[in-house]
């Protein structure tokens, strides 16, 4: 194989592997096994002028073939290649760095402003420095990338219980934002065996009804060759000794020149049967020409033939002689890949999710426009060639088509990569679901690449989850699992911005306008260490799953925390008033006063910020408000009895702060709720 070149002729026989892209010049018919490319398990035919694509293996037949593509050429080639390049930009790295970014320019520049106000004031250089790194230190969100990990790593947790292993945990949130999914047909749409239908019986079938037409289907097979075809009808025969009356006395496998297998059989009542099954014309022409209403017959069957093909179904003609009288055509016995049970019911739930699910499979389209009938996506299924290939087809039309379709057959691994990439320049959030190497450049590139259960190694690497258990409705479950993880890494996000901005903007107008410092560098390390150790366990929060897909809103993430953080800001600068100028209590307690309401108040904001709505309309986690409560009882005692860390405060001042914290928070919770309205009637820009 390493010396062909275009332009060699080769010849495929029985059991090769086809070394290189082929188009078939001699006259013989193959039949090829294209699982490696299409992950479709039964064989296509090849006739003359067709092409054999590298890596497919013959299983019946042999011919001729001119060579038109080698290496990084071929189809399988390029597949490899794929792998290399593909890989689509984390959502979840884009919006943690947005988030770093405003919150790192906003705290180094009020930080510089403290420090040179405070400088230029003649306060000494030493403590402003010292305070300068700690209020950095605080401001600086160092915590917000672990707190947001540890919140996928948990979920992640919980996914697996649910049979959904995480590869690659950003693919967590990834997959809370799914708005396409785009499903592999075989074993996840479908059950992945084959199974015989309802036969079709001709008028001339001589009074023959389903069940001989299934037992002469089953005598002509043969367990032991393991052919897909023959375990099919072998299993849809009852398992109640149907066949025990039947004895095979010799057996002639499948001829891909008779295209069909006979047996010869004894019954124990003494007759002799020969039956046979094949395609469906080769064993019409057993029938005598001069039978009864022959012509009807071959009219029949042509009609059956035709109506089956057109709805994906493979035909298989079955036929009986008795004690050496003529053929008799029994019936045309019908064989499919059926539905799972449970497709359509999950397909219709993960619409209602604002999911959109399109077919993408190696089958042929009659195959795949039957399916995706029967499971409820539509009759858009298109001809996966009309990508094209290279990148001459990325036009707008192109994409327009792809995003209206319902489904693509005949797909090899490039267009299954091509759908996923021009979906995603449309701006969807795309998961896609594979098994096979022919899958694993599409599964990197996908946002959520998705291996099903009974991947191979390659699928798994490429992908970022891997389901343990069959079919589609796992992935819904962890849909709606990576939405409340979503909603939870929200939640803290919002917190953690609001609580940046409430410091470091009070802090900064203390010091500008009654050059004092609120608080000490004791109390903001103490804030940083209490306040977000504990916010951890938001991990574990109740969280409702959206009914439509999530995504980062960084309009709304920025406006609601800025809002409630310039909220804290005002009812801390009211308090720094009232203890200065009204209650005319001494610095130093005044500044472990305001180190209790800043830590009472910031975690009371976590539960405004867990919640669209207001905060006691979703219950808290036990594990949360036990985190929140310890914490605060700590901050309580440390203020109320310093141990050396802060100049005490004593209960009936902390009593007081506790009081303001909470009569400021059902504010907040309102001042929350308003600014939800505001954003509601002023719809995000579209994206450009």
């Amino acid at each position: 194989a390493r010396t062909l070149v275009p332009g060699d002729i080769i010849r495929v026989r029985l059991g090769d592997v086809v070394p290189a892209d082929g188009r078939l010049v001699g006259d013989g018919e193959v039949e090829l096994d294209q699982a490696a490319l299409t992950g479709e398990s039964l064989p296509v035919k090849r006739e003359r002028g067709g092409i054999a694509y590298s890596g497919s293996v013959v299983t019946k037949g042999e011919t001729d073939a001119v060579v038109v593509a080698t290496g990084t050429g071929t189809f399988f080639g390029r597949t490899a290649q794929l792998v290399q390049t593909a890989g689509a930009a984390g959502h979840f790295q884009r919006a943690v760095l947005t988030i770093g970014r405003y919150l790192i320019v906003f705290a180094v520049a009020l930080v510089l402003i403290t420090l040179v106000a405070g400088l230029l004031r003649g306060n000494p250089t030493e403590d402003m420095i010292e305070f300068a790194l700690v209020l950095t230190i605080a401001g600086v969100p160092i915590a917000l990338p672990a707190v947001l990990s540890v919140t996928m790593a948990v979920g992640a947790g919980n996914l697996a219980k649910r049979d959904v292993v995480v590869s690659h945990l950003p693919s967590v949130e990834e997959v809370g934002g799914i708005t396409v999914l785009c499903s592999d047909k075989t074993g996840t749409l479908t059950q992945n065996k084959l199974a015989v239908g309802d036969p079709f019986l001709p008028d001339a079938g001589g009074g023959s009804g389903p069940d001989d037409v299934l037992v002469a289907a089953a005598l002509a097979s043969r367990a032991e060759d393991r052919d897909p075809i023959d375990l099919a009808v072998l299993a849809g025969v009852d398992g109640d000794g149907t066949l025990d009356a039947y004895e095979v006395d010799d057996f002639t496998p499948f001829d891909p020149v008779s295209k069909r297998s006979e047996a010869e059989v004894s019954t124990t009542d003494g007759r002799h049967l020969t039956v046979t099954k094949g395609a469906p014309q080769a064993v019409l022409a057993l029938v005598p020409d001069d039978a009864p209403d022959r012509g009807g017959l071959q009219e029949q069957v042509d009609g059956a033939v035709d109506d089956l093909a057109g709805r994906g179904f493979r035909a298989l003609g079955v036929a009986r002689k008795e004690d050496g009288g003529a053929w008799q055509m029994l019936g045309v016995l019908p064989l499919s890949d059926p539905p799972r049970e449970d497709s359509k019911a999950t397909i219709e739930s993960a619409q209602s999710l604002g999911v959109e699910v399109k077919m993408v499979t190696g089958d042929n389209l009659a195959i795949a426009k039957e399916i995706a009938g029967e499971v409820g996506l539509g009759d858009g299924i298109l001809d996966a060639g009309l990508l094209g290939e290279g990148e001459d087809g990325d036009d707008e039309q192109l994409t327009d088509t792809i995003v209206e379709a319902d489904g693509f057959a005949q797909v090899f691994p490039e267009h299954k990569y091509r759908i996923v990439a021009l979906l995603q320049r449309r701006g969807n959030i795309v998961g896609m679901t594979g098994d096979g190497v022919n899958d694993a450049p599409a599964l990197k590139q996908a946002d959520a690449g998705i291996a099903v259960s009974g991947a191979t190694d390659a699928a798994r690497a490429a992908a970022d989850l891997v389901l343990l258990t069959p079919g589609l409705s796992v992935i819904v479950d962890a849909i709606k699992a990576s939405r409340q993880i979503f909603h939870r890494m929200t939640s803290y996000t919002l917190y953690r911005i609001c609580e940046t901005i409430a410091l470091l903007f009070f802090v900064a107008i203390v010091m500008l306008a009654f050059n004092d410092q609120p608080v000490t560098s004791m109390m903001i390390l103490l804030l940083a260490v209490l306040n977000d150790g504990a916010i951890l366990s938001i991990a574990y929060d109740r969280a409702s799953a959206s009914g439509r897909p999530q995504a980062w809103d960084m309009r709304m993430v920025l406006t609601i925390s800025t809002v409630l953080g310039l909220y804290v800001v005002g009812t801390s600068l009211l308090l720094w008033i009232l203890g200065r100028d009204v209650f005319d209590i001494e610095l130093a307690v005044l500044q472990t006063m305001i180190y209790l309401k800043l830590s009472v108040a910031g975690h009371l904001t976590v539960f405004a910020t867990r919640v669209r709505g207001p905060f006691w309309s979703v219950p808290p986690a036990g594990v949360l408000l036990v985190a929140v409560l310890g914490t605060q009882a700590l901050a309580t005692l440390i203020a109320v009895f310093g141990f050396g860390l802060v100049e005490p405060l004593g209960w009936g001042w902390a009593g007081f702060v506790w009081a303001y914290a909470l009569a400021g928070f059902l504010v907040q919770d309102r001042v929350k709720l308003a600014a939800y309205r505001v954003l509601e009637r002023r719809p995000a820009p579209a994206a450009a």
